[in-house]
């Protein structure tokens, strides 16, 4: 969401990544425990005990989530679904598919076991608690092992939910799939409760902001705004997906592009290309050969005296697997491409010669008229 994503560590083949997003999240839940939960529960300690109690159970939250998309991950490739890594961003996990489920079975397995696993580790932790209760354990202790133990049964309940994308509206969608055997009119089903529980969440955050619980209210709102963008943007993304699904590059590409040589100036460039065709990137081609690539941004970087002398040649960037494709890769890899790298344009290349030039707009357009005139 907020970039490129942070890898931390491999779990048994899986990279555990965390998003940008999740350092806000992250401090609000430390700020949330230790000014409001702890406090309630556990007056008459230090500030500094709050604190730590704060971090203590933010950290135990990041690994309860971690475990919960660990478990789905393992089952995902009992079913041979290839899981690119387990990704920490704004509320919660995700267990990054690079393909939808095989089978409704396959993604009814596959859902159900994280509410499992989240409730396994509330019984975990509250076994802890009751021991730090009978055994007059630290009372820091025995409150951040009571909210684990809470916070767990609160996330195995919150993902029953029958909403997508959370786990229960996976294991709704499934069961739809099931029925009629059709995932795009399953998706679009879980997909539009999924839109409606998260804008019923939204309004009452709000209302509860307007009484008075702004901690509470807070959460609430930004839940129900990021739940109804999710459960949007997945039902997008099957249809992207299943429109361009064996759709070869070359059917999208542009094979007329426009290229510069390796001769030119920068001002040449920028006057004669830049500001005529508008386009942030540009191939640099010589006898039908791919040299690289020039972009807006290195352009920025020389000094505007030096523009009359600098060549393209010389600042021409090599390119690699990140911006280039062959014509018969899949035109979902290449969306997966500009969506990882974000850029929206991509060099088509056969053996070193440019033939092409594919664009997120060319991709777009395409999924565009195909649903206009099939749905």
């Amino acid at each position: 969401m907020f970039g490129r994503p942070i890898k931390l560590f491999n779990l048994l083949g899986f990279e555990v990544r965390v998003d940008g997003s999740w350092i806000i999240i992250a401090g609000l839940v430390v700020w949330s425990l230790a000014s409001g939960l702890f406090p309630y529960f556990y007056p008459h300690l230090s500030h500094e005990t709050y604190w730590l109690m704060g971090a203590l159970g933010a950290v135990g939250l990041f690994l309860s989530i971690i475990f919960h998309e660990f478990c789905h991950s393992l089952v995902a490739r009992r079913f041979a679904m290839p899981i690119k890594g387990i990704t920490l961003f704004i509320f919660g996990g995700v267990a990054e598919m690079a393909e939808e489920p095989p089978t409704a079975r396959a993604e009814f397995y596959m859902a159900v076991v994280g509410p499992l696993s989240s409730i396994f580790l509330a019984g975990v932790f509250y076994l802890f608690h009751l021991a730090g209760k009978q055994g007059g354990w630290p009372m820091p202790v025995i409150g951040v092992t009571g909210y684990l133990a809470w916070i767990n049964v609160l996330l195995a309940g919150f993902n029953l939910v029958p909403a997508f994308p959370l786990d229960g509206g996976r294991i709704l969608r499934s069961l739809l799939w099931w029925a009629r055997n059709n995932l795009r009119w399953a998706t679009r089903i879980s997909s539009q409760i999924g839109a409606t529980f998260g804008f019923i969440l939204l309004i009452l955050g709000v209302l509860q902001i307007f009484r008075g619980n702004f901690i509470g209210g807070l959460w609430w709102s930004l839940i129900g705004m990021f739940l109804r963008g999710a459960a949007q943007m997945s039902y997008q993304q099957l249809l992207m997906r299943k429109t361009l699904e064996g759709e070869p590059v070359s059917r999208f590409m542009n094979p007329h592009p426009v290229t510069v040589a390796p001769s030119l100036t920068v001002t040449e460039l920028v006057e004669d290309y830049i500001y005529k065709y508008h386009f942030k990137m540009f191939p640099v081609v010589e006898d039908g050969r791919l040299l690289g690539y020039i972009t807006t941004r290195q352009v920025k970087e020389v000094p505007r005296e030096e523009w009359g002398r600098e060549t393209i040649g010389r600042l021409a960037a090599p390119c690699s697997s990140e911006n280039t494709v062959t014509p018969d890769t899949d035109a979902i890899e290449a969306l997966a491409r500009m969506n990882q790298t974000g850029s929206s344009r991509l060099l088509v290349v056969d053996q070193g010669r440019l033939v092409g030039i594919v664009t997120l707009k060319d991709l777009l357009n395409f999924i565009s008229l195909k649903i206009e005139l099939e749905e």
